[in-house]
């Protein structure tokens, strides 16, 4: 079990620790929906270190990320990143990642714990371009910064301008006394806030002054239990749940980043699904009816005729409601469609609706 250079400071917060993609993690410190309700009204800090980052330089980095990445990289300018996935050759999804670019021919992609060494072993299978490689995942410490009141509460550390950044955009410059740190404008939370990146030695002196320059704002740390109800009530898939090496992005909504004005891995089938329509597909419900859906419960119709399967659920704190994004037949992906989900002995009313659950007022 790895540790993040933070670990220990969790478990002297009182942090319920946990395994997590090899990791000795946070799942959370107060409880669930309190760590959720600080991020959606305030301030709360995720220490997700176990993220990987990946550097690639030279001149057929481009290249090399448009090859093995389903959307368009090539309209990125500096400063800024990317959602995208790594399609496979069977129509499913190696991983999706954030592509940087921080440069002409200089780029990180950041990938999920859990594939890291899979990700890394995909992209060099590809990389017959000379492209210069760097595996940097355990040199690096990753904190989340999310909240409507981040800004405020970090600008006090770092002569960005962080009230002003653009969704999506990143800056490398001075954070906390530190240098190099590397603060994006991105999150997996919908509530705003950034992602602040830097070398696994200044994890603590970061991780002190963030808490002292928040202290005024309410900053607290966040667990990754509320990380997942939050990223859930956005629609934002998780890697392992709503999609992995069997769903195709056509599948899972993800069209928006399956960009066929290039060619990547596996883009014919794509493109072909996506002309032809696919037999199954992602979508958001909410209950009708009380119960709490789960990992893997089954989705039914009226009759009791099995059509799908729940990929995330949860009882949503921000909207007091069982909600779960699950792949039903397509015939039952429009908004509005009545489901049930087998919840033990029990059909349980839902509907499909339109992500994300949440929603800003």
């Amino acid at each position: 079990m790895k540790n993040t250079a933070l670990s220990h400071i969790h478990e002297s917060l009182g942090a319920k620790m946990v395994p997590f993609a090899g990791y000795n993690m946070p799942v959370q410190y107060e409880g669930v929906n309190s760590e959720h309700e600080t991020v959606r009204t305030s301030v709360g800090v995720f220490d997700v270190s176990h993220m990987g980052e990946f550097f690639l330089k030279g001149e057929n980095a481009l290249a090399l990320i448009q090859k093995v990445t389903s959307n368009d990289a090539s309209k990125l300018v500096d400063g800024k990143a990317q959602y995208s996935c790594l399609p496979n050759n069977e129509g499913g999804i190696v991983d999706d990642l954030i592509v940087y670019k921080i440069a002409d021919n200089d780029y990180m992609l950041v990938v999920n714990a859990s594939n890291i060494d899979k990700d890394w072993n995909w992209i060099s299978s590809h990389n017959d371009l000379g492209v210069n490689m760097t595996n940097a995942s355990d040199d690096y410490s990753l904190l989340a910064i999310q909240g409507p009141k981040a800004a405020a509460a970090m600008q006090s550390l770092t002569n960005i301008d962080l009230a002003n950044m653009a969704y999506y955009s990143f800056q490398i410059g001075e954070f906390a006394g530190i240098q190099n740190v590397v603060v994006s404008a991105t999150g997996y939370t919908g509530s705003g806030g950034f992602e602040i990146y830097f070398k696994n030695e200044d994890a603590e002196t970061i991780w002190n002054k963030v808490f002292e320059a928040g202290a005024a704002f309410g900053i607290k740390p966040i667990g990754l239990a509320a990380r997942d109800t939050l990223r859930l009530e956005m629609g934002f898939c998780l890697y392992g749940n709503d999609i992995n090496d069997t769903t195709s992005p056509i599948e899972a909504g993800l069209g928006w980043i399956t960009k066929f004005d290039k060619e990547f891995t596996n883009s014919a089938n794509l493109k072909a699904q996506k002309e032809t329509g696919v037999s199954k597909k992602l979508v958001g419900f909410e209950l009708i009816e009380r119960g709490i859906p789960r990992h893997d419960y089954e989705i039914v119709d009226a009759d009791g005729n099995n059509i799908g399967i729940v990929t995330s659920g949860t009882m949503a704190p921000s909207l007091g409601k069982g909600i779960g994004m699950g792949y039903v037949k397509s015939e039952f992906a429009g908004i509005d469609s009545e489901i049930f989900i087998q919840i033990r002995n029990n059909k349980v009313a839902a509907k499909v609706v339109k992500m994300p659950f949440y929603k800003k007022a």
